[in-house]
């Protein structure tokens, strides 16, 4: 039988960030290891520019649909994740992803120690909603460099 036990997890205090619009919250991070698991709630029409970096990801679509482009060996690629389709993107794949819905859309990410630093580092402390203004992507686009992010298109 398994155990549910958290003896390993350390449960971290909900810090609400935002990463330009999206608003991301660790929910745990396994001591010892690179795992981190993130809520990133998505409002409608907002996502994230293509981009790439070294650590891998995982997305569980929990609520909502998105749009997820991956560049692949053919090209630009569009799927659409709905609530419980499991999305990976390798290291150094160029992605991005977007919520087409009229709804937020909420994943679950996994995500090594660097991506939780970057998350921390872009904390536009509140959402920030449209186009941002140059003070708030300065912020990402610096804190973007600081961890290795390459980002590809806006």
């Amino acid at each position: 039988m398994m155990s549910n036990s958290n003896t390993a997890t350390k449960a971290t205090a909900a810090k609400a960030s935002f990463v330009l619009a999206d608003h991301v919250e660790r929910r745990a991070r396994l001591e010892g290891t690179w795992l981190n698991i993130f809520d990133v709630t998505v409002p409608p029409s907002a996502g994230t520019p293509l981009h790439s970096h070294a650590s891998p990801e995982v997305f569980r679509i929990i609520e909502g649909s998105l749009t997820i482009q991956r560049m692949t060996d053919g090209g630009l690629t569009e799927v659409t994740a709905v609530a419980g389709d499991i999305v990976t993107i390798p290291e150094h794949v160029p992605h991005g992803y977007r919520n087409p819905g009229h709804a937020p859309a909420v994943f679950a990410a996994i995500v090594d120690r660097e991506m939780a630093l970057y998350f921390e580092a872009a904390d536009t402390a509140k959402p920030v909603a449209g186009t941002p203004k140059d003070e708030a992507a300065e912020q990402v686009i610096v804190a973007a460099g600081a961890f290795g992010i390459r980002i590809l298109a806006a």
